[in-house]
């Protein structure tokens, strides 16, 4: 399973309102840079998420990690700690 690192950068507008006073990052913004990732190091193609879970809040500058597999599962960790898992919808490679 490949592991790649996950950068939110601690300035990332969305803490400002995601909570003021307890910034946290957004989920759709672990999706959105999981996906990014792992269709730019594998060259997938991915057309939604059929799952998510989340288990662990995230603060600003933590350390991630992504590790995914190419029938779409993932996992987002800081350390141990898990703090997001899933499966992505990926687009049939004969419809590209």
């Amino acid at each position: 399973m490949p592991t790649l690192e996950l950068l939110i950068p601690a300035d990332h507008p969305a803490f400002a309102g995601h909570f003021p006073g307890r910034p946290i990052v957004p989920g759709v913004v672990l999706l959105d840079q999981a996906q990014l990732l792992v269709e730019a190091a594998s060259g997938l193609r991915v057309n939604g998420i059929a799952v998510a879970k989340f288990l662990s809040p995230v603060g600003p500058g933590e350390a991630l990690w992504l590790d995914y597999e190419n029938s779409g599962r993932f996992e987002i960790r800081a350390a141990e700690r898990k703090i997001a898992s899933g499966r992505f919808t990926l687009q049939d490679p004969e419809q590209t």
